[in-house]
């Protein structure tokens, strides 16, 4: 190789060498070296909980009384068959109350029923002649209002209400005692069929104001207001206590019952 040769090479890698140099930036110039990519964490949103089911509230036990029949229990009477509705008066006769209601009773040209208690009847004959000599309607009562004679022998049954039909005819001869009433209500197969084999329909009632019980005036003539409907037998007391609340109720039960529905006697 010449000397001009030789030269001219090291000129050529002269210039190619600077011009490597010149593209090489110095090391604080470089860009910084890139981190790591920083991972996107995606934030899930919390699981919407599923509602617990809302308990079904438990329907209430309904406070209306039951719907009432048209026949009382073992098929006893307790509708008069018509519009008008019926007043019955169980447990006497009594020298104060029966009295003061028969007058009330007239005083409405109103007739009634009249359940009437042997021993009653056997003490007190001239009431009961008063009571149908005045249009009302007798019905036997039993004895001496024994609870519990539904529970007893057929025979037993039959001589306790035939002993107080024969004291209602004692005091009246030749009285019709088309009905009998249980003592309490307390209905068997036994005391209805007793009470049909001696010709008497077992009568029932359809509105119990409770009269019987520490009931005030103001609430028995409430209560039959309340229950009473087309042919309703209506249950009040003329004897076993003191009547003074029945018979200060009386004449707004008259009233309103004979205004709404008209007031029958049982034939």
């Amino acid at each position: 190789m010449t000397r001009r040769t030789a030269l001219a090479a090291g000129l050529v890698l002269l210039v190619l060498l600077s011009a490597a140099c010149a593209n090489e930036k110095p090391q604080s110039a470089r860009s910084p070296l890139p981190y790591p990519p920083i991972p996107v964490v995606t934030e899930t949103a919390a699981p919407t909980p599923t509602p617990s089911p809302t308990p079904t509230p438990k329907a209430k036990p309904s406070r209306k009384p039951a719907p009432r029949g048209t026949v009382g229990p073992l098929n006893t009477q307790r509708l008069t068959g018509t519009r008008a509705v019926a007043l019955t008066f169980d447990d006497g006769p009594h020298p104060q109350w029966t009295p003061k209601l028969l007058d009330q009773l007239r005083e409405a040209e109103v007739r009634a029923t009249f359940c009437v208690v042997g021993v009653k009847v056997r003490k007190y004959p001239s009431l009961v002649r008063r009571i149908v000599r005045e249009g009302h309607t007798l019905c036997n009562h039993s004895w001496s209002h024994d609870l519990k004679l539904g529970t007893r022998k057929a025979a037993q049954i039959r001589a306790d209400l035939s002993r107080t039909d024969q004291a209602i005819q004692q005091a009246v001869p030749g009285a019709s005692v088309r009905y009998y009433r249980q003592p309490g209500g307390k209905w068997t197969p036994a005391v209805v069929a007793v009470a049909k084999s001696l010709g008497m329909k077992p009568l029932h009632w359809d509105v119990d104001p409770a009269d019987w019980d520490d009931t005030s005036t103001p609430e028995i003539s409430r209560r039959v207001a309340k229950q009473a409907r087309p042919g309703s037998i209506v249950l009040l007391h003329d004897g076993g206590g003191d009547r003074s609340r029945t018979l200060g109720a009386c004449p707004t039960v008259i009233s309103s019952l004979k205004r709404k529905y008209g007031i029958t006697r049982l034939r």
